[in-house]
């Protein structure tokens, strides 16, 4: 059988521009979305190629073990395996981040909440924070990597799942400044004890989850999807608990649903705190409750230098 990122004998040389050209193809064939970006981030892993490699060098010759690595990965991904899995990595914010099965691989969308914490703080601000359930730490650790003054804790009731963030921590530098504990959610926390609480917590209703994307569905750990019945379980047992510990004239702030403001909100408030408000992301749709700052209508402060 032939081989189908191998070149017809007329160009017999495999180069990073035909092999990215026939497995975009086969992705787009297979109905996978981002065809091009998944062929490409796949070929610079199994080529050792950057970016700039494929677009000034595009007739480099593909290694045949190169080749069949890439071939191996393509074939992976046409059986929905989000491309974080098969690299084992994902970019968020500015910071890369190792993903395993056991944490939730991290969303642009969940960079909204980003925009919010850092606009709540002065670049050079020193702060505490506590990032809970925090899976992978990519919340944590993009805070910190944008805050130096700051200091931060994640919690995860997963033991898998922190050794991930852990690593991460050190992978980038910011294990002085992070800590990683096993508890639910904000138990074992003195009140009062944070300047800004974080959280991305399941939000997927139960009977939702069989209808996900497979990408989502069969790969990420569905204890950081589930938010029961109706989706709602994880802030109701947040919001008393963010009130608790978070410092008086603190911030909060959580992901949410892109339909669950309203009640999210609505829950934030029975909680008894004030000024809460639901903050779009850049499809214009809910993503994040807060009581803090909204970048949409005020710029996020940048450090200087």
């Amino acid at each position: 059988m032939t081989d189908p990122l191998t070149p017809k004998p007329a160009d017999a040389t495999p180069t990073l521009l035909t092999v990215w050209k026939a497995a975009q193809a086969r992705l787009k064939e297979g109905r996978i979305d981002s065809p091009a970006i998944d062929a490409r981030l796949l070929l610079e892993a199994a080529a050792g190629a950057s970016r700039t490699d494929i677009l000034t060098d595009p007739y480099r010759a593909v290694a045949d073990d190169q080749r069949q690595a890439y071939e191996a990965m393509v074939e992976r991904r046409l059986r929905r395996e989000p491309v974080s899995r098969i690299l084992g990595k994902k970019g968020f914010w500015k910071i890369m981040l190792n993903v395993t099965p056991d944490v939730l691989s991290p969303r642009p969308d969940t960079e909204t909440l980003l925009d919010v914490a850092l606009l709540a703080f002065a670049p050079h601000e020193a702060f505490s924070v506590i990032d809970l359930g925090t899976g992978s730490g990519a919340i944590l650790l993009a805070l910190l990597s944008e805050r130096t003054a700051a200091t931060g804790v994640g919690s995860d009731i997963s033991s898998e799942a922190l050794a991930v963030a852990r690593e991460n921590a050190a992978n980038l530098d910011l294990n002085g400044r992070a800590t990683f504990l096993r508890t639910e959610w904000a138990a074992g926390f003195g009140d009062h004890s944070f300047d800004l609480v974080v959280s991305n917590p399941p939000y997927i209703p139960t009977d939702h989850i069989a209808g996900l994307d497979p990408e989502v569905r069969d790969h990420d750990p569905h204890l950081a999807l589930d938010g029961g019945p109706d989706g709602l379980q994880a802030y109701r047992d947040l919001a008393p608990e963010v009130m608790r510990i978070l410092k008086p004239g603190g911030v909060f702030a959580v992901e949410i649903g892109w339909d669950q403001g309203p009640q999210v909100k609505a829950l934030f408030e029975a909680a008894g705190f004030a000024d809460v408000k639901v903050v779009k992301d850049l499809a214009d749709r809910d993503r994040v409750v807060t009581n803090g700052p909204d970048p949409r209508v005020n710029p996020i402060p940048q450090a200087e230098g």
